[in-house]
């Protein structure tokens, strides 16, 4: 093979230390002070390195990427999976001198890395999910309390963390143990359709140790809740700071609900609209503005860096790769998937339940032949597809409907009779 890249470097990044291989040179190794790390960028230049490969490795790479970047090198972070050693020969000097030896051959891709604004709306985002998933364990621990009390306000209510029933859970905490008064600070809509079985619900056998166990959650349920309009603070700014400098545009189109976890945000839908010069993606079933803004924090805004729509379904971990021996033809899985290609996982459980979308009605066929995963992960990848096409193509999106998307099945089915008649040599009559 031909080297394409001579004046190349390999890192490997640990959590004390950090190997560099420079071809013709010893490997020499850094620590991971920021002194240390602008010596390794100072070094890189003295030996008149222009470009430099190392693994994603947790989040060591994050300033050590910023750094060798502000000194004008040109940085590739690569999937640690690419670069596998030769079994039985791995070190940490023998991996930095394997990734140089890659990078210079041409041989590793580079993974997607957003500007800074995108990484800042990303790391709110995530974080923001984080304790959407820690307020959800509190959740649990308020259920499990109130059960231990023979309290089944949960059987009754929907939700025992929405209004009504947190109202009720803050009365019993505050020494409220009469059943009729706890079931009136119910909503009136839940009061004129179950009044008596929510105060049978509620009438329970209190305990000392489970009432504890309550109030702690609680307690930690409203600090989670806090950390959420904390988040949703810095999303706004993000999101103020990443639209054009210029009027918000009114959008008169009615939104999509967010039933989830809706963020506090004012005008989001218009903040999007602005970042993407007026596209939206909302137009898509399953996108709402909040799956939306998942999605622009974890694919940015220039979806061209995907030269087409299988790169980007590709690298979303929706694609089937292949993995062929022999006779044998079989799809290889990857481990994990990235966020993003489970926002539009999420997004095609809603499609696969909807009765008008088309893409229900092809997930469905899908989940008949294979299973609910495999139809999932199928509209996934056509939504993800539809979602490329619309903000680098133009694409316009128009919802026909199930009725259409079986008009154009029965016409496939009609050309494949058609065809199988003919190759048979019989005739089609139509009856």
């Amino acid at each position: 093979m031909k080297k394409i890249r001579k004046q190349s470097a390999g890192i490997d990044i640990g959590a004390k230390k950090l190997f560099v291989s420079i071809e013709g040179e010893p490997v020499k190794t850094f620590g991971t002070f920021t002194e240390d790390l602008e010596s390794l960028g100072n070094y890189l230049l003295q030996h008149k390195i222009k470009t430099v490969a190392m693994e994603a490795t947790g989040v060591y790479w994050v300033i050590l990427y910023d750094i060798l970047i502000s000194h004008n090198l040109d940085v590739w972070l690569v999937d640690g999976r690419n670069t596998k050693q030769v079994p039985g020969r791995k070190t940490d000097v023998k991996d930095c001198q394997w990734i140089q030896q890659l990078h210079s051959y041409g041989l590793l891709n580079r993974c997607f890395i957003p500007d800074n604004l995108v990484q800042e709306l990303r790391t709110y985002q995530r974080l923001r999910e984080d304790h959407i998933r820690s307020s959800s364990m509190h959740i649990n621990h308020m259920q499990k309390a109130l059960i231990l009390m023979n309290l089944r306000l949960k059987e009754v209510i929907s939700q025992i963390h929405g209004a009504s029933g947190m109202r009720v859970i803050r009365a019993i905490l505050s020494g409220e143990r009469d059943a009729e008064k706890l079931a009136s600070l119910c909503d009136s809509r839940i009061l004129n359709t179950k009044k008596e079985l929510v105060i049978k619900s509620l009438k329970g056998h209190y305990i000392e140790a489970a009432l504890f166990s309550l109030e702690q959650a609680v307690k930690g349920y409203d600090f989670y809740r806090e950390q959420l309009l904390q988040c949703d603070i810095k999303l706004e700014e993000v999101l103020k700071k990443m639209h054009p400098q210029k009027p918000i545009k009114n959008t008169s189109k009615k939104r999509k609900v967010i039933r989830h976890h809706k963020p506090n945000v004012d005008r989001m839908d218009q903040y999007l609209l602005n970042i993407f010069q007026g596209r939206d993606a909302t137009v898509l079933p399953g996108i709402t503005d909040y799956s939306w803004m998942q999605l622009l924090s974890e694919t940015g805004t220039d979806l061209k860096k995907w030269k087409t729509e299988k790169h980007f379904t590709s690298w979303l971990g929706l694609a089937p790769k292949q993995h062929n021996s022999g006779k044998r033809n079989r799809n290889y899985k990857v481990k994990g998937t990235p966020k993003a290609g489970l926002i539009f996982k999420q997004a095609a459980v809603s499609i696969l339940n909807s009765k008008r979308i088309a893409l229900g009605a092809f997930g469905r066929k899908i989940r008949a032949k294979k299973g609910g995963l495999v139809a999932i992960k199928a509209i996934a990848r056509k939504l993800a597809e539809l979602y490329w096409k619309l903000f680098v193509n133009g694409l316009e999106y128009v919802e026909k409907g199930i009725k259409k998307y079986e008009e154009i099945m029965l016409v496939n089915k009609q050309r494949s009779v058609t065809r199988m008649a003919k190759e048979l040599g019989l005739k089609v009559v139509q009856v």
